[in-house]
């Protein structure tokens, strides 16, 4: 049976009903009436070619390559979904003579998959290469390749309140300003925060943890993180609004000397640690800690401790969060028992972290032209498709987000929690 390009793309997709493909030659297969993807260059082919799986697909998409007939560049959400549903894999053996002969006579290669320009720079992907996993120097690279995309970018895309991690929703209609808000005062409540107390808040993005803290419980509070753009911004942000006991630095949280703070607080860092360096944070958090004093860790989990780990093939792991990690809710407090932090409770905040997900669509959808304008379209879509995927991912169960509250119990036994929990 000799195949058109279009039919041999449609046979790695496993032959969905209801969608279509149109390749550069003009072949077509499938329903053409239904959802349409056009590969519209040999350069598409190539991709999808190299790495049948996602990563194909995504790269392909990402450089233009390949599209689908009224697709959101914002917000793919729908077009997710439909994908989620596709069995891509390659045809069985007897089929890929065909297959290979079919993409070579239209001018793919199958060996040399082509570079993206847009995207594999030498300042941003390669340079991951440098230092050990997981050493200060890389993982500065990783968190300036998330992070310091531009103040402004990320302005228009999370919206005033420059929170980028999972919100707590108080009521259905809440506004994404009103559950970022609610989610600090949640933390806040969680570690017991009281006028004089001192906050440690690891990974602290662009200070609103920090902030809210200072502004509404009266401790002082200081916040680390590895990205400068962040730091800047805090920095800004703290000195206008005038809060006295407020810091934010530039700098490892590794190289946070002071010690007996009551609280520390860790919102959305343990993803970038990696899993066998657990022990060690968990071990460097406690030591900041005053005996009975509490923390709080807020992350992105599997659902499931079999889950297979991140390869650096997918997409996320490739164009997002370089060297992320994650792990199953039991491991975290696993590990925070080893080293002697007693765990109080655990929450998981799930179907909560869809809707800021969507919500950040929505405002990317909103200021398509300018964060294009000002992040490069290459980057634009990357957080496009990422938030989709997130959004879908949380909603079905695929990933999760725990908080886990421990205390700093003393060798007397004595941890300075309630009988029951007072922050309900």
């Amino acid at each position: 049976m000799t195949r058109s390009v279009a039919q041999a793309i449609h046979s790695v997709l496993g032959e969905p009903p209801e969608v279509g493909v149109i390749a550069h030659d003009g072949s077509t297969a499938g329903d053409l009436g239904g959802t349409v993807m056009r590969l519209r260059t040999p350069r598409a082919l190539s991709y999808i070619a190299s790495h049948p799986g996602q990563l194909g697909f995504a790269r392909a998409y990402l450089q233009g390559d390949l599209s689908i007939d009224g697709m959101d560049e914002a917000c793919p959400y729908d077009e997710l979904r439909l994908m989620e549903g596709f069995d891509v894999r390659l045809p069985p053996v007897r089929e890929l003579p065909e297959l290979v002969r079919v993409l070579r006579e239209s001018g793919v290669s199958l060996t040399q998959p082509p570079p993206l320009p847009d995207l594999e720079t030498p300042g941003e992907l390669r340079k991951l290469a440098h230092g050990i996993r997981h050493g200060r120097r890389r993982d500065a690279e990783a968190i300036q390749h998330h992070y310091d995309v531009s103040n402004r970018f990320y302005e228009m895309l999370l919206g005033p309140s420059m929170t980028y991690t999972c919100a707590v929703y108080p009521r259905p209609d809440a506004t994404l300003e009103e559950a970022q808000e609610e989610k600090y005062e949640l933390v806040c409540r969680k570690l017991g925060l009281r006028p004089g107390m001192r906050l440690l808040d690891v990974g602290c993005g662009w200070g609103g943890m920090v902030r809210h803290a200072v502004r509404h419980h009266g401790v002082s509070a200081l916040g680390v993180t590895l990205s400068r753009a962040q730091a800047t911004w805090a920095q800004e942000r703290i000195a206008s609004e005038g809060l006295t006991g407020a810091e934010v630095r530039h700098a490892d949280y590794r190289d946070v000397t002071e010690r007996g703070f009551d609280a520390v607080s860790s919102i959305g860092l343990t993803e970038h640690i990696g899993v066998r360096n657990y022990g060690s944070y968990f071990t460097f958090l406690r030591d900041r800690l005053r005996d009975g004093g509490r923390l709080l860790n807020h992350c992105i989990t599997w659902r499931s401790p079999d889950h297979v780990p991140m390869r650096r093939g997918d997409f996320v792991a490739r164009y997002v969060f370089p060297d992320g990690e994650l792990a199953a809710s039991g491991r975290i407090v696993t590990e925070m028992e080893r080293v002697g932090l007693e765990v109080q409770h655990q929450e998981n905040l799930r179907p909560h972290y869809a809707r800021p997900c969507g919500a950040w669509c929505e405002n990317l959808s909103a200021h398509w032209e300018e964060c294009v304008a000002e992040a490069g379209l290459a980057t634009a879509r990357v957080w496009g498709l990422y938030l989709a995927g997130s959004r879908y991912n949380f909603e079905r169960n695929s990933v999760q987000l725990h908080q886990v509250l421990a205390t700093r119990t003393s060798a007397e036994g004595e941890s300075g929690y309630p009988l029951r929990p007072d922050f309900a």
